[in-house]
């Protein structure tokens, strides 16, 4: 019975989109023709053109409801899915943009309807509402960053995913073939959205796919924490679509982004991070990150350390603390495989980490 009703009423705004069609040929006929001899005729013709309008209108419709209900379906799943990946926020500014846009064309409007000529006015009208259209929506959301958005689109702590209002973090290739991002966010350091561009993941794939062994093994590692990351963050990771084709290097494009949302770039590439820092885009090391968390060693400071190999100097030997710091014993060759108690003599803060250099502790 629903269905049937549905099916009436659609044929009904058929019927009436078919009269509406009628009235616009003849309110663009009347204005094209100034003299009509016989009213009579003419009037018996318009009725009958949105009678038959009508009509075919209706029909047409009527018969096709089901493919049209399906059309208009996909077209709402279509919009829906798209809108679910614009954030809310986004998605207000843009809205906002639409109606003044729009305000803006109808004043212009007003304007071009002055013409006196309906056929010149109608595709100017509908030139001018749709470029104020797109402009309102497109400058509104790309000067986001520029306005302050009410505090209703963030999400309450009562919100079982709730991401916290912190500016998201954009990884790069080298971070997460890396891995250790997975660990860090999981402790709750790294707030906010976690954003995966659609630029990285295609480098990703392109690193698997390499004819190098090598290449092609960091590749698939990377699309496996990827895939770890997505499945155990429950929701935080998301993929984001955006290209510039204009650009070719990844590393420029996650720049760009970065900087369009207000994001910051997530990294072990020294040379992205030296670039970020010139663009003033906020990025974070994980390797800078690794050597602030080691624990502080100062100079005299006794140590108890397994001395596991030689060093590249005469008489040197080389131990390791248990966050990979490398230690360089003096007299320390011969004591290979034993365990000795050292005293540090200095520490070497390179930009690959942390060197520290100590001598065999004198038995009292």
């Amino acid at each position: 019975m629903a269905k049937r009703l549905a099916r009436f009423f659609i044929a009904l705004v058929g019927a009436g989109v078919g009269a509406g069609l009628a009235a616009s040929i003849n309110e663009l006929l009347g204005s094209l023709i100034k003299d009509i001899d016989n009213w009579a005729f003419y009037a018996s013709a318009v009725i009958i053109a949105y009678v038959v309008f009508g009509l075919v209108c209706g029909i047409i419709t009527f018969i096709y409801f089901s493919k049209i209900t399906e059309a208009f379906a996909s077209l709402a799943h279509i919009i829906q899915n798209k809108l679910s990946e614009i954030p809310a926020s986004d998605v207000f500014l843009g809205i906002v943009g639409l109606i003044l846009g729009l305000v803006i064309a109808f004043l212009v409007s007003t304007l071009v309807n002055t013409i006196g000529v309906v056929w010149v006015e109608i595709p100017i009208n509908v030139a001018v509402y749709t470029v104020c259209a797109y402009l309102g929506w497109n400058i509104t959301i790309n000067k986001r960053n520029e306005i302050n958005v009410p505090n209703w689109f963030k999400r309450t702590k009562g919100h079982k995913n709730a991401v916290t209002v912190a500016r998201p973090k954009l990884l790069d290739t080298s971070v997460i073939i890396d891995g250790r991002i997975l660990d860090i966010c999981k402790t709750g350091i790294v707030e906010g959205e976690i954003i995966v561009p659609e630029f990285v993941l295609k480098e990703l794939q392109n690193i698997a796919d390499n004819a190098d062994s090598t290449r092609r093994t960091r590749g698939r590692r990377g699309l496996d924490m990827l895939n770890m990351l997505m499945e155990e963050l429950d929701g935080r990771v998301t993929i984001d679509k955006r290209d510039y084709p204009e650009m070719e290097e990844v590393d420029l494009k996650l720049l760009k982004l970065a900087s369009s949302i207000g994001g910051v770039v997530v990294t072990n590439d020294y040379n992205l991070n030296k670039v970020a820092l010139v663009r003033e885009v906020p990025v974070l090391n994980i390797n800078e990150l690794a050597n602030a968390v080691r624990s502080v060693v100062t100079n005299g400071q006794e140590l108890e350390v397994l001395i596991v190999k030689e060093g590249k100097e005469h008489n040197q030997g080389v131990a390791y603390l248990d966050d990979g710091t490398m230690i360089v014993v003096d007299s320390g060759k011969p004591l290979v495989g034993e365990t000795v108690v050292i005293v540090v003599t200095s520490v070497l803060q390179t930009s690959a980490g942390k060197m520290i250099f100590a001598k065999l502790k004198q038995s009292e």
